[in-house]
């Protein structure tokens, strides 16, 4: 036997090994129920002939084979000389290839259509399977995104000490430079395709009080927002929910661990603090959601007729635990991520997936076209002892696509709290701009007051903020802030608080 009859021979046996180990991807027949090609059969010889000729498989190294191919091996050399033909005759050197050699490759390309077809589905699905892992470079079925937060904080305020809503002394020194950091993974699962099941895990520093607004004003969400979801540098888990469609118009989210800002209450240019504004209060309505996180449920039904969405949701903070006493009191009020633990009374709530703290909230959102939302939104409940009844309304509102408007309002009333029954009210509204100076840029500016009511302190505290979010590359962004708040703590004692952060978010 030749050395080229044993490279043929060898080349294809480990091409069916290759292809065979895909079985999985295709619906075909086994190589052992194929007949073999003998190397005496005519077809042998010819594609031999074809292969001295032509030069179809080439290799400097040593072979050794059987006298004999299965009919799927065999294939595979069939394929490799029509591929080396097809591209002489591409490449116009049509008198290089003879019609009688182009005929013996048709009759072989005839007698063995069946096994070229299998082999050109296995080969397109291994193409198809390597593309989305190489995309994937993960998971089959999951994708790890993440993400770092550095921030350098720095403040002051005016006179000579800040007090609390309730009168007692904050601080009376200046706040030194402060540095805070959030690292976070996200494993994204899709199943089915329109599913997904997230897993987030985080880490941070300290807390609220790491940055200088949050330390100075730990009241009325002031602090960055990032910063109240870290701990010590402790891994926690941060979400954990599956979402997937159950009617054409209808979708569901089942959550062990949620935060329900990820569902209601968004805007496009006051939502994401790693992005856009860093002022907790400017995030979400600060009296909408006085406890936020929690085990529930979420349904969103989106008429395909009608420019409407409308989302329900249920929020348990407590749902994993079954007895004890409220987590919620076990937070200090300068790293309460909600309305603070001063207003509810000191006593414990009910634990488990119905118990106190809990709330409910509905929205409906109106979008006449890809410029304009309108949400307007109910929610209720019970946070340690205080039933709770809030409303609110939200836009956002795109003038050119440059520029944007954007509003938050809120009324409510909370019976029984620490201050008897209160109505306050909230708002917030900015600006956005979008490639100013720079491409790929956001800047923003936007005032709120996150508390307005007269039973708490002799004053409502106003917060203002400006950023310029500048874009490094399409993995770092950098964005210089600036935070005001005039009447800290809704007290008109306090000085004016100036605060400047610089923030520098990795993602990957």
């Amino acid at each position: 036997m030749t050395r080229l009859n044993h490279l043929l021979i060898s080349l294809l046996s480990f091409t069916s090994l290759f292809v065979g180990s895909l079985g999985g991807f295709a619906e075909v027949p086994s190589v052992s129920q194929l007949s073999d090609v003998n190397s005496t059969d005519w077809a042998f010889q010819a594609l031999q002939s074809l292969i001295e000729r032509y030069q179809c498989i080439s290799s400097n190294s040593s072979y050794r084979g059987d006298s004999f191919l299965t009919r799927y091996e065999f294939a595979a050399g069939i394929q490799s000389c029509i591929n080396k033909l097809d591209q002489m005759l591409s490449s116009g050197l049509q008198d290089k290839v003879s019609q009688e050699d182009l005929n013996v490759l048709q009759r072989l390309q005839s007698e063995f259509a069946n096994e070229l077809k299998v082999l050109t589905t296995r080969i397109d699905t291994l193409d198809l399977r390597t593309s989305q892992l190489e995309a994937q470079k993960f998971s089959p079925t999951t994708k790890l995104t993440g993400q770092a937060i550095f921030a350098i904080s720095s403040g002051s305020f005016g006179g000579d000490r800040i007090l609390s809503p309730t009168g007692a002394v904050i601080t009376r020194n200046q706040p030194n430079v402060t540095f805070l950091n959030r690292f976070s993974i996200d494993l994204n699962t899709s199943f089915v395709g329109k599913d997904l099941l997230k897993i987030r895990l985080l880490a941070g520093s300290a807390g609220a009080s790491d940055s200088t607004s949050g330390f100075l004003e730990p009241n009325f969400a002031s602090a960055l927002d990032y910063s109240i979801q870290g701990r010590d540098n402790q891994v926690s888990l941060a979400r954990l929910y599956y979402s997937f469609t159950i009617a054409e118009e209808v979708r569901l989210t089942i959550a062990p661990f949620m935060v329900a800002g990820d569902f209601i209450d968004k805007n496009r240019y006051a939502n994401v603090s790693f992005n856009d504004f860093s002022t907790q209060a400017f995030i979400n309505n600060f009296i909408l959601l006085p406890r936020p996180a929690g085990a529930g449920v979420v349904a969103e039904w989106t008429p395909k007729q009608l420019p409407i969405q409308i989302r329900a949701l249920y929020v348990a903070t407590n749902a994993n635990r079954p007895t004890g006493s409220a987590i919620v009191n076990t937070l200090r009020s300068s790293e309460s991520a909600e309305l603070p633990v001063l207003i509810f009374p000191n006593r414990g709530g009910e634990q488990g997936l119905f118990g106190d703290p809990y709330q409910g909230v509905v929205e409906l959102e109106y979008f006449p076209d890809k410029n304009f939302a309108l949400r307007l939104q109910y929610a209720g409940g019970r946070v340690i002892g205080s039933n709770f009844n809030a409303f609110g309304v939200n836009f956002d509102w795109g003038i050119s696509d440059r520029i944007g408007v954007f509003g938050r309002y809120g009324l409510s009333n909370y019976n029984n709290t620490e201050f008897g029954n209160i109505s306050p009210n909230y708002w917030m509204a900015g600006f956005s701009f979008k490639d100013l100076f720079a491409q790929g840029s956001i800047t923003g500016l936007a005032v709120g007051q996150p508390l307005i009511v007269r039973e708490i302190g002799n004053a409502s505290q106003t917060n203002f903020e400006a950023f310029y979010n500048i874009p490094i590359n399409k993995f770092i962004r950098i964005t210089p802030l600036f935070q005001v708040i005039t009447n800290a703590g809704n007290r008109n004692e306090n000085g004016t608080i100036w605060v400047g952060a610089l923030r520098t978010v990795f993602s990957f």
